[in-house]
């Protein structure tokens, strides 16, 4: 059974349509059931085109959240070949909001990480609706740094409303976990390639989004927080979603503006879901472009590229044609990257000094109280 949003009913009573004519046809075959049917399958597609070429950024957010929209298990299964998960933090215990494992996809030997939301309500609770506790950072830490050790590039699938807000996860450090995701992706010596298949929730997404390139499916979303929390928190009014959509820039088109992304992959008119296997096949096509592009780039170039273009998001002129001054800066600044024992040396030096200057402070405070 088709699920319909709620700017989608005029397409509902077309398909109710199509539906009995076809029921009709079946029982009393005619040429006439036949031509209607043709008929109303092109009414269909027009109207299709002309709800979807007017889309607001609350609509698509509503395709981003439609619960027939390919998850990361479906990318997975339909790209991934001998994919074996690995499960488990190896501090608390293992998160089912991330999947992550190794496999190959067109022949390279890949690490997969993903937000999987399930698909009914079994596994979607199984699976905590997509929102990761600090377990599945860590579990995504850990395979990450595995595949740096043997060389194999990150493919990585982003799809969660953000991560999980709950007590538990904040006294396990949720806040740590995600900021430690996020420097390991720049500290990493592999490509990462990122996909957001649906949305891209605040730090639940960037965690492991971080990454040298970024794709988006054309009825994805991106931004620092959900319409429903945003409405909630500027106009105190649940009911401004509609607003808050639009006000948050958060549509593949207005990611691609500020070159938060770097393309947009087009989806079929009426959203993934209408046609999941072209929309798969699009999607591995275009990170096969990607790991070729990146394959001539070792650890070091891959590192400073990235943090670059994090460095460089909201600046205009942005990537290949500052790439290198990129590189001469971020030694200046932090050394080579290769050499951990200057690296933790540099670490240790500032620490060493923040303490003796916060001693001084206290003494003073106290000398002069």
């Amino acid at each position: 059974m088709n699920t319909y949003l709620e700017f989608e009913k005029p397409i509902e009573e077309l398909d109710n349509k199509i539906t009995k004519l076809k029921n009709l046809n079946s029982n009393l075959p005619s040429d006439d059931f036949l031509d209607k049917i043709k008929n109303v399958e092109l009414q269909i597609n027009e109207t299709y085109s002309k709800i979807y070429t007017s889309i607001t950024p609350w609509q698509r957010t509503l395709v981003a959240r439609h619960p027939e929209r390919p998850k990361t298990r479906q990318y997975v299964d339909n790209l991934i070949e001998d994919f074996f998960p690995l499960a488990g933090d190896r501090h608390f215990s293992e998160d089912k909001a991330i999947i992550g494992g190794f496999g190959k996809f067109r022949g390279t030997t890949v690490l997969v990480l993903g937000h999987e939301k399930g698909n009914n309500t079994t596994s979607r609770i199984e699976h905590n609706f997509g929102m990761p506790r600090p377990e599945g950072y860590r579990k995504a830490q850990r395979l990450m740094k595995l595949a740096e050790e043997f060389d194999i590039p990150v493919i990585s699938f982003i799809d969660t409303p953000g991560a999980y807000p709950g007590v538990g996860a904040e006294q396990r450090g949720q806040s740590e976990a995600i900021a430690k995701t996020t420097e390991c992706c720049l500290s990493l010596g592999v490509p990462i390639v990122v996909v957001i298949i649906g949305e891209g929730g605040s730090g639940g997404a960037v965690a492991i989004g971080t990454g040298n390139s970024v794709l988006m499916l054309e009825n994805s979303i991106y931004s620092v927080i959900s319409p429903e929390g945003c409405s909630s928190i500027l106009w105190k009014d649940n009911k401004k979603t509609v607003e808050a959509a639009a006000a948050l820039k958060l549509t593949a088109q207005d990611m691609l503006k500020i070159d938060v992304i770097d393309k947009i992959i087009p989806e079929p008119i009426g959203g993934a879901h209408r046609n999941p296997n072209k929309v798969i096949d699009d999607v591995g096509d275009e990170i096969e472009k990607i790991l070729n592009l990146l394959s001539n780039q070792h650890g070091n170039d891959l590192k400073h590229s990235r943090q670059e273009r994090y460095l460089q998001i909201g600046r205009s002129g942005l990537f290949s044609d500052k790439t290198s001054q990129a590189n001469t800066m971020l030694d200046e600044k932090y050394g080579k990257s290769e050499n951990k024992f200057l690296r933790d040396k540099f670490k240790l030096r500032n620490i060493i000094y923040f303490v003796i200057f916060l001693s001084i402070l206290i003494m003073f405070y106290y000398a002069f109280i």
